[in-house]
């Protein structure tokens, strides 16, 4: 159902001509840093504002409870990944262990999910451009963004593998930056910008102490606030952490390399979420964290860095082209595994001789390209309906992975698993335990995380900007279904 075992090379490069295949070319250390660079976004350098202003200190909890949920589901993939390591990861299992309609919805849902961040990324380019230049229009950092974006992905998975660890660097250097920075202010007892004593008893002592709206509250206006509110927000900065088991199918060593870029996701959640939130509002007290900026230019200020909005800047310009990247990569290989299992135009199923899927990475862009201008043509619209279907796309790609697991666990019991697996051969319990990589407690943990999304979409029903985003979601799912008895009719 899939190619994805390449031919020895004379050297590990993609430009050596050989059948047009997936190349195995990504290293251990580009997993590691799409894995990282995936969980540390805009969300983090901007978003952060908006979850501490509805649970203060608390946002920490709310972090660590939705990082163990992430965790979780990224094992989950991991497992078959691991076992079965496959392009288009969701949509080749959902197929495979599943259904067809299962392959079906996953894949295009993904796909079209990460179109409609790839367009709100693109959109905004152009205002992180114009700090340094503000008389370019901003469609034109947005077009010549993309042109260079879908020009990286076309020259073979290790040059987007190149870009993307690089791209991780940037982010990672400055949010260790910040932290170092802050701590010291703690431990040197430095002044601070506001004039208040940074301290981590500031969580306890500052604006009603650390769980300042307590789990859930209404304010005057009649909106919600409260430490489960704000895991609505948390849950989606997390987006992107599942591209691992999409580079699965192009990794030179999975069995070794996915699980230990999945083990690490853990202290990445706790050094750069709760690690570098904790010493923000250690540094600058929670309450005075209104948005205007960031609160990582914030505490830069703080330390006597005051050229931190152009740092900032840059750093956010990065990973835009970050998310763009990974974004294009993931979504041409879902269009090639949804074309291997007939879900999608043959075409879209071809390789050329660097092993890259090019009428994918070339639709995608273009489509893209067309929601842009729909962005830049009629913003209001654009933001308040379609961002919405991404946001509830989310929760949907998640849920399948889990379902998914649980469907593979029966076929690999049933001894359907894999033929060029170690598995092969196996049923039952012995099966289950021949497994490399397995979800742990995994007969409880995907109904626990199943029963989390679901808190999580009647929590956003209580908020007005996010409830759009759950009707919007029932119809979305209902056009998938649609989409796939329509084509079958057809055929």
């Amino acid at each position: 159902m899939s190619t994805t075992d390449a031919p020895k090379k004379p050297r590990e490069t993609d430009d050596v001509p050989v059948p047009a295949t997936l190349r195995k070319s990504l290293k251990n250390r580009h997993i590691q840093l799409i894995a990282l660079g995936g969980a540390i976004g805009t969300g983090l350098f901007y978003g952060s504002s908006e979850s501490i202003a509805l649970a203060g200190p608390s946002i920490l909890l709310a972090y660590l409870v939705g990082g163990l949920a992430i965790f979780a589901i990224v094992r989950a993939l991991s497992e078959m990944s691991v076992e079965d390591p496959k392009a288009g990861a969701f949509s080749y299992y959902a197929t495979r262990y599943w259904s067809k309609r299962a392959g079906f919805i996953s894949g295009w849902n993904y796909w079209f999910n990460y179109i409609l961040v790839s367009m709100v990324e693109l959109s905004v380019v152009g205002s992180f451009v114009n700090y340094w230049f503000p008389a370019i229009p901003t469609w034109v950092s947005a077009a010549v963004f993309l042109v260079i974006i879908c020009a990286a992905n076309l020259l073979g998975v290790s040059k987007f593998g190149e870009f993307e660890f690089w791209f991780a660097i940037i982010k990672i250097v400055a949010v260790i930056a910040m932290i170092i920075g802050g701590l010291a202010v703690i431990i040197f007892v430095l002044p601070t910008a506001s004039g208040v004593r940074a301290s981590f008893a500031n969580w306890f002592t500052v604006g009603n102490g650390f769980f300042p709206n307590g789990l859930m509250g209404q304010n005057s206006d009649g909106s919600w606030t409260g430490l489960l509110m704000a895991l609505v927000v948390v849950m989606f900065s997390f987006g992107g952490t599942e591209l691992i088991g999409i580079t699965a199918g192009e990794t030179e060593d999975p069995k070794t390399t996915i699980p230990r870029a999945t083990n690490d996701i853990i202290w990445r959640i706790l050094v750069f979420y709760i690690g570098a939130l904790g010493v923000i509002m250690a540094v600058v007290s929670w309450n005075t964290i209104d948005g205007k900026s960031s609160p990582f230019v914030q505490i830069f200020d703080s330390v006597g860095i005051h050229a931190a909005a152009g740092i900032l800047n840059f750093v956010c310009l990065t990973a835009v082209m970050s998310v763009y990247n990974s974004g294009l990569y993931a979504n041409s290989r879902m269009l090639y595994s949804l074309a291997k299992q007939g879900n999608a135009p043959a075409y879209l199923g071809k390789l050329n001789s660097r092993g890259v899927p090019v009428a994918g990475v070339l639709t995608s862009a273009a489509i893209t390209a067309i929601a842009v201008v729909v962005v830049f043509v009629w913003p209001e619209f654009a933001f308040n309906y379609l961002m919405s279907i991404a946001t509830i796309a989310g929760i949907i790609n998640w849920t399948m992975i889990m379902l998914t697991e649980m469907k593979f666990r029966k076929v690999v019991a049933a001894g359907g698993a894999p033929e060029d697996s170690e598995l092969a051969g196996l049923s039952g319990q012995e099966a289950l335990d021949a497994i490399h990589f397995k979800l742990p407690f995994a007969k409880v943990t995907p109904w626990v995380v199943l029963a989390f999304l679901a808190l999580v979409v009647v929590l956003m029903c209580f908020s007005t900007s996010y409830r759009i985003a759950v009707i919007a979601g029932v119809i979305w799912l209902a056009i998938l279904f649609a989409a796939y008895q329509l084509t079958q009719a057809k055929k």
